[in-house]
């Protein structure tokens, strides 16, 4: 079993990982040591920079008595630095009795190149512009601790949504969802790419562009934000794509600011005040989600 793309994911096993997660919460509470995973062997292996997606998945297999091995800076430390491919990098790991596979790269398709050449399983950590499976579940995860339900919540996405890759992770999974609502807030020369909202209307999913954050600001549940990607080169002016105590003050009483992290300048830090500031508690519930997958993947039950 490949954890690929969200779109691979049944609301059935989405389902189960939430109730898995708060299991696994009570694990890390209980500050008690785990053997599920004892003996299980997991290598991430991390093409681009990271801190919480790498941290939070060494830290789930150390929670659950499993060993880990990682490379946070493959591009330069690894034999890919050589011009190994992919294929050969996966056949020699696979070799040394690892378990599973968490892979991080900035070239879109790479997991799925590493999924096809594995007898191990991958985990997706983030390919490029296209796929991050595990956030969305982190994602996902957060808005049915908060609300009770997935079904019928009113969600917008906010930013640059022409290349963020953990927006159309979660559009795919939303979609799984009953009476979804999305407004894809952005300017005009970053929207969301065709094949989402083709995606979004094969599965009867109602969503609308807008450019107006103030108008959208009131009308959702969720106000997912996201950052400038610089170091994509990737350039705009975010003046009215920001989330502000003006923002905050539009917004329902029980709706809920998140934002992947890291941040820059597109939240104002006097929002981390309000009890609307979510993404602290997403970034949380990442250790318990990955904690949630691993034992779903390496236990047989």
């Amino acid at each position: 079993m490949h954890i690929i793309d969200t779109r691979q994911f049944s609301r059935e096993f989405m389902d189960k990982i939430f109730v898995l997660a708060e299991k696994m919460r009570q694990i890390v509470l209980s500050r008690q040591p785990s053997i599920i995973l004892k003996n299980k062997k997991m290598i991430a292996l991390f093409h681009e920079p990271s801190t919480r997606t790498r941290l939070s998945f060494e830290m789930a297999m150390s929670y659950l008595g499993g060993h880990f091995f990682s490379t946070p800076n493959a591009s330069e430390s690894s034999s890919a630095s050589k011009g190994e491919t992919v294929e050969d990098t996966i056949k020699v790991l696979q070799g040394y009795a690892l378990d599973v596979i968490v892979l991080r790269h900035h070239e879109d398709g790479f997991a799925a190149r590493a999924a096809q050449a594995s007898l191990v399983p991958i985990i997706n950590a983030g390919d490029g512009k296209n796929q991050h499976p595990t956030q969305a579940l982190i994602d996902l995860y957060t808005m049915q601790e908060k609300f009770g339900k997935i079904d019928g919540l009113r969600v917008a996405m906010v930013g640059d949504l022409a290349h963020y890759r953990s927006i159309r992770s979660l559009c795919f999974a939303l979609a799984k969802f009953k009476k979804i609502t999305i407004y894809l807030v952005s300017p005009v020369s970053f929207r969301i790419k065709d094949d989402v909202k083709n995606y979004l209307t094969k599965h009867e999913v109602w969503f609308l562009e807008s450019d107006n954050l103030q108008k959208v600001a009131p009308l959702v549940d969720v106000i997912y934000q996201t950052r400038i990607q610089k170091e994509r080169g990737i350039h705009f002016d975010n003046t009215d794509f920001m989330i502000n105590k003006k923002i905050l003050s539009l917004m329902k009483k029980e709706a809920i600011v998140m934002h992947p992290l890291p941040r820059v300048d597109e939240i104002s830090l006097d929002v981390d005040e309000d009890p609307r500031a979510y993404y602290f508690k997403q970034a949380e519930n990442g250790l318990y989600v990955r904690m949630a997958l691993l034992k779903t993947m390496l236990v047989r039950e």
